[in-house]
């Protein structure tokens, strides 16, 4: 079989494609582009809020005697709508603040740029590859409860993948009216507290008003198990959300998946709420050793103390992290989920 080689470009061939290019982009009309905010992802179509209205809105052409109306949609302020992207553009994500054309002909529109964004969620797929999960977020609820039983190595992930996109967390242990009595929960809230982290305890059902109080303002991102009460308590905070929401099986005790899509809500006047699918494991292989480190704020402290270099924190003697652990100064099963991570990505990388 004979090869097919990869055609090399002239510097002449490069500069005249670059041109067509710059040329094909100068020819799109950005006279009508319209200031917008990715409410919703539907894989290659986006729902987008108006953030902005034309200063000359076009006119609805007039339906003749005895024809059916044809359909039109304003351009109001607030309104949503189903929008394609222009073919040059990266992975939109919900919360993407962008430009875009509307159409009020059809009620659809087409993004034609995107804003740089402030931050950036993301998580790998099965694919190993990196997903962007949310962007512009101010603010991460990390969201657990008595049921389904907490799982602190999936509260430990989220951190780390807070730490990695510099976005700060907040710590929420719902459906608090089922606590029990000197309830290990209760310790569990006390040592992030001690950690540094902020925490608040919650009803689904309650009064959330010290909650609401913290988000206002804030663009949010709920995360957390399946089944621990996300969608309930925006449903609590936007009556309107009209989230799905489900029972716990009775027979798993887990969380069953009600949100397929993440979505954004808006809250208040300025603030806004996004609501990710439930997810029970939280991989990030897709980090490098030192991210994770910064995860473990800490454990951070001590790293180089060691007496070997190349210590394991496993087995040797002179182990700056067992010692401490030993000691009381940090938490083993935060040791136990730090070790457990460094050995997921590092394996992970063997792999590749």
């Amino acid at each position: 079989m004979a090869l097919i080689r990869k055609r090399r470009l002239t510097e002449q061939q490069q500069r005249r494609i670059q041109k067509q290019q710059k040329t094909r982009q100068e020819d799109v009309d950005t006279s009508n582009e319209l200031e917008g905010l990715v409410v919703q992802h539907y894989g290659r179509q986006l729902e987008v809020q108006a953030l902005s209205v034309p200063d000359e809105p076009p006119i609805q052409p007039k339906t003749k005697e005895g024809e059916p109306e044809a359909f039109w949609k304003p351009i109001e302020l607030g309104s949503v709508w189903r929008c394609h992207t222009r073919t040059n553009l990266e992975l939109l994500v919900t919360g993407d603040k962008v430009k875009w054309q509307a159409d009020p002909n059809t009620g659809l529109g087409i993004i034609s740029a995107i804003h740089p964004r402030d931050s950036l969620l993301t998580r790998p797929d099965r694919y190993h590859k990196v997903k962007p999960v949310a962007a512009n977020i101010s603010l991460i609820v990390i969201v657990f409860a008595v049921i389904p039983d907490p799982a602190p190595t999936l509260i430990d992930r989220y951190l780390v993948a807070c730490a990695d996109a510099n976005i700060p967390a907040l710590l929420v242990l719902n459906k608090t009216d089922l606590l029990k009595e000197n309830d290990p929960l209760l310790k569990l809230v006390a040592e992030y507290q001690a950690l540094g982290y902020e925490v608040m305890q919650t009803q689904s059902t309650g009064d959330l008003t010290e909650l609401m109080q913290r988000i206002d303002g804030e663009t949010v991102a709920f995360v957390g198990q399946s089944g621990v009460g996300k969608s309930s308590l925006i449903n609590t905070i936007v009556p309107n959300a009209a989230q799905k929401t489900n029972i716990i099986s009775e027979n798993s005790a887990l969380g069953q998946h009600t949100t397929t899509s993440t979505r954004l809500i808006s809250f208040g006047e300025n603030g806004a709420l996004i609501d990710s699918p439930g997810i029970r494991e939280f991989g990030l292989w897709h980090l490098n050793i030192d991210k994770i480190e910064n995860g473990f704020p800490e454990i951070f402290n001590l790293i180089g103390h060691c007496q070997y270099r190349n210590c394991t924190h496993t087995h040797e003697k002179q182990c700056a992290l067992k010692q401490a652990a030993e000691a009381g100064e940090i938490l083993p099963r935060r040791l136990d989920s730090y070790l457990r991570l460094i050995n997921e990505i590092t394996e992970a990388q063997q792999k590749n």
